[in-house]
């Protein structure tokens, strides 16, 4: 069916429209001080720093776990100390991502249903949800695959309705962006390409071909980086700083049980995009269903299925919600996986009616205003649970932030206190690994004045000979082997501890 031609106009009204809307949004986070409430926004904006910032900088400093596309895109902003300090230079490009990704699932909405109407509401509902919108407004993740996988379902669109190479080469362009910022971005690559060779007329299997080969450079130069530094090209999966590796083998809720890991997940996805939303999706999926609109709904479910099936294979991905044993916050974003698909089959019960008031003929105005109102009514039910509770508390994501970052903000806050006015530039500090970055960061010290983990061989020689530990200050957890060198040394004075509930403790010595 030929679609379209579409205004270019609206389009870029739309992302106008999402990048104002963006903007409130970071500016309502940042305004309370909840840029840094994840553990992980906090490492991620720091690992863009280390990058530059540092006693070895450079790419050794991508690490080997985190896939590396969210710190090349935050890189360009954190050489500026003040964004680096406030945040910002993670939740601007996460942001611009937030847009790229509302802007083109409207797109991909709108020429699947030939319903504009149907593609405002898809944008709107992702645009009204504020766990979405918290997230967009930090250094994590999510929005950035959200502009790849909208990515991806725009292109697929369009090959199938074009069967152009440019089609094929934007879809596969978008695949390696997702294969480079979460591990989900895999598991769709097989995918794409089996629709590539399903719905290709003439050179399907050529098209399908040339998908897969460049789409999977993504996976191939991350063996390679991982090969590189760490010697393993699995490192990602099964070193000391992997998923798996943290979690320790403990048992969690939905491991070798997939009937739990279907039930936290579907929980957690609910918690994420409301419940009435999540009722809109199911009768809209039904009508998506019957039209023999099936591509989207696939490829849109697919990382909500990664998820599932993590939980209960892998042994590293466990979800926690309040409702449900152990009744906590842990991974809730993840539930988030599956808002794009939410909202697409959402939009879905706008499109019909669109389609069948469209024909050849000219449109009255009246006729414009049905699947506007349908579109108005989709949006407002969507968002009706954050209307009716509007509170912050409300907001699953943000909670978790809340209730996981107050004993880490406590203690970096009072050690950022300790050194700021004490620390004196070039004296060096003694630093663990991992959320100690975030003292560094408060207190406005260059990550480049710290000797860490991160600095391999400068590292390792104090460990071996404590005589040559020189720097002023130390920041150390109570079970890091630095410690033991501290001691030895016989010249560092305790000047502080403080006791971390459910973490060792945290001490810091002046030389």
């Amino acid at each position: 069916m030929k679609r379209g031609p579409y205004s270019r106009g609206l389009t870029v009204c739309v992302a106008a429209c999402l990048a104002l809307w963006s903007a409130c949004a970071i500016w309502f986070f940042y305004a309370r001080g909840w840029l840094y409430l994840f553990i992980d926004s906090e490492a991620h904006l720091n690992i863009a720093r280390r990058i530059i910032d540092n006693r070895t900088p450079g790419y050794l400093q991508v690490g080997t776990v985190w896939l590396p596309l969210p710190h090349w895109l935050i890189l360009p902003l954190v050489h500026s100390d003040t964004l680096w300090r406030n945040g910002l230079a993670g939740a601007i490009p996460t942001g611009l991502c937030f847009v790229v990704g509302g802007t083109l699932i409207f797109a991909a909405t709108r020429r699947i249903f030939d319903s504009t109407a149907a593609g405002i509401a898809a944008a709107a509902v992702l645009a009204l949800n504020p766990n979405l919108m918290y997230l967009q407004s930090t250094a994590m993740t999510e929005a950035v695959f959200l502009a790849c996988l909208a990515g991806m379902l725009y292109g697929s669109v369009r090959f199938a309705e074009q069967q152009s190479w440019r089609a094929v080469l934007g879809t596969a362009a978008a695949t390696i962006a997702a294969t480079l910022t979460r591990y989900e971005g895999w598991f769709l690559i097989p995918f794409v390409a089996a629709y590539f060779l399903v719905v290709g007329k003439r050179r399907r299997v050529t098209a399908a071909l040339l998908f897969g080969a460049i789409a999977a450079l993504g996976p191939l130069f991350w063996f390679a980086h991982n090969w590189w530094l760490d010697g393993n090209p699995l490192g990602f999966y099964t070193g000391q700083y992997s998923a798996r590796a943290i979690q320790g083998g403990q048992s969690y809720p939905g491991m070798n049980n997939w009937w739990l890991a279907l039930l936290y997940y579907a929980t957690d996805a609910r918690m994420c995009a409301g419940w009435l939303l999540t009722l809109l999706a199911i009768a809209g999926a039904a009508i998506a269903i019957r039209r023999r609109i099936l591509w989207p709904i696939v490829l849109l479910a697919l990382p909500g299925i990664f998820y599932v099936w993590s939980m209960h294979s892998t042994g590293g991905t466990p979800i926690y919600v309040p409702t449900l044993w152990p009744f906590g916050y842990y991974n809730t974003r993840y539930g988030l996986a599956v808002l794009p698909l939410l909202a697409f089959c959402a939009a879905a019960l706008v499109g019909p009616v669109a389609n069948r008031r469209t024909s050849g003929q000219p449109v009255q105005a009246s006729a414009v205003r049905p699947p506007a109102v349908l579109a108005t009514a989709v949006v407002f039910l969507a968002a009706l649970p954050w209307l009716v509770d509007p509170h912050p508390a409300a907001w699953i994501t943000l909670r978790e932030g809340q209730v996981s970052s107050e004993a880490r903000l406590h203690w970096t806050g009072e050690i950022a206190r300790l050194l700021g006015p004490s620390y004196r530039m070039g004296s060096g500090i003694v630093s663990s690994y991992g959320d100690t970055n975030g003292i560094y960061r408060r207190a406005g010290i260059p990550l480049r004045e710290t000797l860490s983990v991160d600095n391999d061989l400068l590292y390792v020689a104090p460990l071996l000979r404590p005589d040559l530990l020189r720097e002023e200050w130390a920041v150390i957890r109570d079970i890091d082997p630095m410690r033991k060198s501290l001691l030895a040394n016989g010249r560092y004075t305790l000047k502080l501890r403080i006791v971390v509930k459910d973490a060792p403790a945290v001490e810091v010595y002046r030389r």
